[in-house]
């Protein structure tokens, strides 16, 4: 315990140093360097805040104990022994959460997303999930108050989409959205069964933190750009001017494409952002992977084969793999109430994480 106190004491120390330094006139002028300073600010404001709570009920705790020390007077020593009582009953419940507000944070967990959604097994019926996803998510980023913006998509055969990919922006996102990545799979009777036979679909959700020039440098010399038309349902051309973007990442043979911007300008923008959260998502697959060697993780697999989750339209459920749990909500769970999920997720890693701190 008195390590965690040591460790509080100096976290308080370093929140009054960047209170101070976020005031000063030469800090505001270099822009950079107050926004780092600005969100390390925030990020110790919520630890010193449980902090001094914590502090408080040990003081009390103390202080009561000595009263009950001195204090002969019956109805003194009692009040002193419940007010005791209840804060002890405090005092592990906010231990807790400073351990977990301890547990060092992943620098992607801020960034905005890019999410990509693909049907894989299950031919028509695997598109049509595709887009019951895509609008399960988007209800999803609504209720959080988060922008979305859709870059490429593909139609599928005759309902839903081949592919879709968007572009998200929202505080705090990539920590949430990040467990979403894998191998959905959905068990129901499709629109196109006569029998009214189960058929198991599946499609891949990938989540990228959005890579910015800083996270990752792009060299354009090792890009390839092709222009063609944006093409809509029936491949009918609703865009008579080459306004659509390819990009070819020659030294890994990545290929990129953005569609659903009006103008080429906005379409190769987007198309590079993407490029460049691939880029960066592959560099950092490969630190995870190193990071798994040491110590085996269960939530943050990183391996986008895995089947994940699993929504089973007959039963109503839905059950994550990774952790074993089962919502049997499915209809709220496909209008975008799915925060329960990714909460019981987080408090997973949270969990591991805290174990692999243990163990450090």
């Amino acid at each position: 315990m008195q390590d965690l106190l040591k460790k509080l004491e100096a976290i308080e120390y370093r929140f009054t140093e960047v209170g101070t330094l976020i005031v000063d006139p030469d800090i505001i002028s270099d822009m950079d360097r107050y926004v780092k300073l600005n969100k390390e600010y925030k990020e110790l404001e919520e630890v010193v805040k449980v902090y001094k709570n914590y502090r408080n009920i040990i003081d009390n705790i103390k202080n009561s104990k000595e009263l009950l020390a001195v204090e002969e007077d019956p109805e003194m020593r009692e009040m002193a022994k419940m007010e005791i009582d209840e804060l002890e009953n405090q005092r592990p419940i906010l231990e807790e959460e400073l351990k977990v507000l301890l547990i060092p944070k992943d620098p992607e967990d801020d960034k905005n997303a890019i999410m990509e959604l693909r049907a894989g097994t299950g031919g028509d019926e695997a598109c049509i999930f595709v887009e019951d996803c895509f609008r399960m998510y988007t209800m999803f980023f609504k209720e959080m108050g988060w922008k979305y913006e859709i870059l490429n998509s593909q139609e599928g055969g005759t309902k839903g989409f081949k592919e879709i990919s968007m572009e998200i922006e929202g505080e705090g996102l990539y920590g949430m959205l990040k467990f979403e990545s894998g191998v959905h799979r959905v068990q129901r009777v499709p629109e196109t069964e006569s029998q009214g036979r189960v058929h198991t679909s599946a499609i891949t959700v990938a989540v990228l933190p959005e890579a910015e020039e800083v996270d990752f440098e792009l060299d354009m010399n090792d890009v390839r750009k092709d222009t063609f038309r944006a093409s809509g349902a029936g491949g009918q051309h609703i865009n008579k001017t080459e306004s659509a973007i390819r990009l070819t990442h020659l030294p890994s043979g990545l290929v990129v494409e953005c569609q659903d911007g009006r103008s080429q300008h906005k379409n190769l923008e987007k198309a590079i952002s993407v490029l460049r959260s691939r880029l960066y998502q592959i560099e950092l697959d490969r630190v995870h992977e190193e990071r798994a060697a040491k110590r085996k993780t269960l939530v943050s697999t990183g391996d986008r084969s895995a089947k994940i989750r699993t929504y089973n339209y007959p039963q109503g459920r839905i059950t994550d793999h990774r952790i074993n749990k089962t919502i049997y909500n499915l209809s709220a769970f496909m209008n975008g109430d799915v925060k329960d999920m990714i909460d019981a997720l987080k408090m997973a890693e949270n969990a591991e994480r805290m174990k692999g701190e243990e163990n450090n």
